[in-house]
């Protein structure tokens, strides 16, 4: 059924579900991860974009972060460059940097601003080169080494972590009414670029500025417990118990770390929700049941307005 042969009823119900999170989010800051399956299927892309238009039309402050790994591997191997993985990381040598610099902070950034400007939006695309928006240093990994002696250093290249951010230039364009769009590039002090995890952006960008809410989008239900079921409303201990029972494990645990840590440092709530259910931005925000699983601070204990 589409909105143009909805019942009167059911769309009055809906706009009255939604009322008091409007209300409750008008002139608030959410920062939103976009990536996964949402990025690639077309319906989702445009589905996405009318989310975020309407997220400002109505008064919210959405600030979108970026990933694009499966695009930068493309564009790789069409170059003839293999990928190297190390710990989930992808080794990034100078080469492959001008790459990611190309592909994130050119054609996906660009392609996402044209999105949301299409369907009726003021997006501005940005990287964190931009007024110093993102201040990075080369991240360190580590492989324990044999007993009594110290862990090995991996050099991974290019890829970085935060170390400090900047937020005057997005505040300046969230008072114009622009949406900024931030392909998750940082610089050094010494000019040098980096590749850095989206979700580790938007979790540090959304403590920044005081967010009411992180999202970040995945292709999956959220956290589910050892039966299935979509676990929601969960607090920094109840998630610690999930991690150490193996519940929690895998590419979740860092999208979960990034979570914590953001209502940890002043953000509301943090959830992640599921990039394959459309409009799935919207009914986090909008709706009693939202698409997710919410992680709140302990004091915060719903999303409820």
């Amino acid at each position: 059924m589409t909105a143009e042969n909805s019942p009167p009823n059911l769309v009055a119900h809906v706009l009255i579900e939604a009322l008091p999170y409007i209300r409750r989010f008008h002139s608030r800051t959410v920062v939103v991860k976009y990536g996964g399956n949402a990025m690639i299927d077309e319906t989702l892309k445009q589905s996405f974009a009318r989310d975020i238009v309407l997220m400002k039309l109505v008064g919210i402050n959405p600030i979108i972060v970026h990933g694009g790994g499966p695009q930068i591997g493309s564009l790789l191997k069409k170059i003839g460059k293999e990928s190297e993985f190390i710990q989930g990381m992808r080794v990034t040598d100078a080469e492959t940097m001008d790459v990611v610099e190309m592909v994130l902070g050119g054609l996906v950034n660009k392609e996402i601003v044209n999105l949301i400007n299409t369907h009726g939006g003021r997006a501005v695309g940005l990287s964190g080169k931009d007024g110093g928006l993102i201040r990075a240093q080369r991240l360190q990994l580590t492989r324990p080494g044999p007993a009594e002696q110290a862990p090995e250093i991996i050099d991974i290249g290019h890829v970085g972590e935060v170390t400090g951010m900047d937020s005057a230039l997005l505040t300046l364009l969230d008072g114009a009414d622009f949406i900024p769009v931030v392909a998750p590039i940082g610089v050094d002090e010494n000019g040098t670029s980096y590749n850095i995890n989206a979700d580790l952006v938007a979790g540090h960008l959304a403590q920044t500025l005081g967010a009411e809410k992180l999202i970040l989008m995945t292709n999956t239900a959220g956290i589910l417990d050892t039966q299935g079921n979509l676990l929601t409303g969960l607090d920094e201990a109840q998630v610690r118990a999930l991690i150490n029972d193996g519940t929690l494990h895998g590419g979740m645990l860092p999208k979960v770390e990034c979570a914590l840590q953001a209502v940890r440092n002043g953000v509301k709530a943090a959830t992640i929700i599921d990039g394959r259910v459309p409009h799935a931005v919207l009914l986090e925000l909008f709706t009693d049941s939202g698409v997710g699983t919410l992680i709140h601070n302990g004091a915060d204990r719903s999303s409820s307005p």
